[in-house]
């Protein structure tokens, strides 16, 4: 987790939406997800010497209990480096049923963009394995495994644990992925949308050098949702002595 900015960026306005208007957060959730209702994790506390914004995010898949689960895991993808982390993590209730909702925020285009940065060999190698199958599962295979590790690495690599839960996984986990994409802030040297059109054309960009393929069994459970910061407003403008 970076340091949250204080009134700014994708952390802070998913935690506002959390923290003050939760109800608003579930029920747009629930529209493009199609469950009944949903019940929101809350992230681990700061060590007692660290700062209160440290609080913990969810790494990897620490937030299942499951020992196979685990073991399995351990298996696919390296437990050293730089595990996913989730912005936000929600039980999804369908009638009897629940699954798993992986959320990835951003607020700016610049956020879509990032590396594959392991440099121990092993763990390289784990990656690329775990990820060649995601994108036999998710994407046209005529794309090189290549574009899968950069410049849309994160993106990438949430897909790659979308499909270990349902497909490595026995019996399968059931799980959803929700990408946040805020629209309506202004900061400074940086491409923020102002509308969902506004995000549309480089979230395509990147689906396309992927070869993401929106017929395949998984897509239905990748999830975009588009959220105003003030949706009262027109915006948000953050000073420049905020932003430092």
């Amino acid at each position: 987790m970076g340091k949250i900015g204080y009134g700014y960026g994708s952390e802070w306005h998913l935690l506002r939406h959390l923290g003050y208007h939760r109800e608003d957060l579930s029920r747009k959730t629930l529209k493009v997800t199609g469950g009944n209702s949903i019940e929101w994790l809350d992230f681990g506390f700061s060590k007692r010497d660290a700062p209160r914004r440290d609080d913990k995010e969810f790494l990897g898949l620490e937030f299942i209990e499951d020992e196979q689960v685990q073991e399995k895991w351990k298996s696919f993808w390296p437990q050293t480096g730089n595990a996913q982390n989730w912005d936000a993590v929600g039980r999804i209730h369908y009638g009897d049923r629940d699954e798993w909702l992986l959320v990835e925020a951003k607020g700016h285009i610049g956020e879509l963009k990032s590396k594959c940065g392991a440099a121990n060999p092993k763990s390289k190698q784990r990656i690329y394995s775990a990820l060649e199958k995601a994108r036999q599962a998710f994407g046209n295979q005529s794309r090189p495994i290549e574009y899968w590790l950069e410049p849309y690495y994160q993106y990438a690599n949430r897909l790659a644990v979308l499909h270990f839960l349902m497909k490595e996984c026995v019996p399968s986990v059931d799980a959803r992925l929700l990408f946040i994409y805020f629209y309506g802030e202004d900061r400074k040297d940086l491409v923020c949308p102002k509308d969902e059109q506004g995000w549309l054309p480089s979230i395509q960009e990147m689906k396309d050098r992927l070869g993401f393929d929106r017929s395949c069994e998984l897509a239905e459970r990748v999830h975009d949702l588009f959220l105003p910061v003030n949706p009262v407003g027109v915006g948000e403008r953050c000073s420049a002595t905020a932003q430092r």
